[in-house]
């Protein structure tokens, strides 16, 4: 078998409960069988389902809420899908249910969904790992679905049981089409220019500004760490200075980094830090952290935005 057919990564196209748990069981079920590791990370109205139809065999299966566990999508990567993958022992396939896309999902949410998606195949690349991805045919825009086909080798239709080979599949470009700059700031946040003599000011104005607006506690203690990570990034590898906004947006504190800087690594921040390297985790804590991360970078500069609910 070569690198390329070790990994798998198909979407499973589903509509109403039935459909879900003929897709979804048997791909559980075959891998405790096989005696695989096996986790399911979906949202929670569907880990029930899972969770009521195996019965006593759930205990050997590792099941997550990817409501609370994949809220920033930015995060699936690191804290799920590898944290569960590079604990098992060497050798031994390991076979993960991965919903990152439900109804209900923001458009803000939704173009950093699609990039994890496409990322999933780079970071696995020549693993034994097999990733299925559920969607909602019913429920999800016709477009969800379209790009489902292009962040997935494989696909299996709503109502069957073999997937097939997509011919729009192309991760790179569904990378490329949603790095997609970001509306600018509200006219009515100040902006914070920072150099690296101006970091704690920086870092200050960041916390006053998210405790203005409602953050309190290990949230407020968030923004700090997330500000801090990002200025010295943008200091250390964006071309020594940037500028630092904070707003509230739709229930959210929002904090910006811009600097001049480009992003080459598209999966920076979202694959773990191995234990015996010191320092190159700042985009992974503020992955780990925040309730979403959107990013968008270019000849012009690297902008990171960083979410935190209220």
């Amino acid at each position: 078998m070569s690198a390329a057919d070790l990994f798998d990564h198909p979407a499973l196209f589903y509509r109403g409960e039935a459909e879900y748990l003929a897709g979804v069981l048997p791909f559980v079920r075959d891998a405790l069988a096989a005696e695989e590791p096996v986790a399911v990370a979906v949202p929670g109205e569907n880990l029930d389902l899972v969770r009521d139809a195996l019965g006593a065999c759930a205990g050997a299966v590792r099941l997550l809420d990817m409501r609370e566990a994949g809220r920033n999508p930015g995060r699936i990567l690191p804290a799920v899908l590898h944290a569960f993958a590079d604990a098992q022992p060497p050798g031994r396939r390991v076979r993960i249910v991965g919903e990152p896309v439900w109804a209900g999902r923001s458009s803000v949410e939704y173009p950093a969904c699609v990039q994890h998606e496409a990322l999933i195949n780079a970071a696995f690349r020549g693993r034994a790992v097999t990733v299925l991805c559920p969607y909602d045919a019913g429920r999800l825009d016709p477009g969800v679905l379209a790009d489902a086909y292009v962040t997935h080798p494989t696909v299996v239709p709503a109502g069957a049981t073999v997937a097939h080979d997509s011919r729009a599949y192309a991760p790179e470009q569904a990378v490329a089409r949603y790095n997609v700059p970001l509306p600018p700031a509200p006219p009515g946040a100040p902006a914070c220019a920072f150099t690296a003599a101006a970091l704690s000011p920086a870092r200050h104005h960041a916390v006053a500004e998210g405790r203005r607006l409602g953050l309190t506690g290990v949230r407020l203690d968030d923004l700090a760490l997330v500000t801090a990570e990002l200025t010295t990034n943008s200091v250390v590898h964006g071309g020594g200075a940037g500028t630092l906004w904070v707003w509230a947006e739709s229930g959210y504190v929002v904090c910006e980094v811009r600097d001049d800087g480009r992003l080459t690594d598209p999966l920076a921040g979202r694959r773990p830090a191995p234990r015996e390297r010191r320092g190159g985790r700042g985009l992974l804590l503020v992955n780990l952290v925040s309730d979403l991360v959107r990013t968008h970078t270019g000849d012009d500069g690297t902008t990171v935005r960083a979410y935190f609910a209220v």
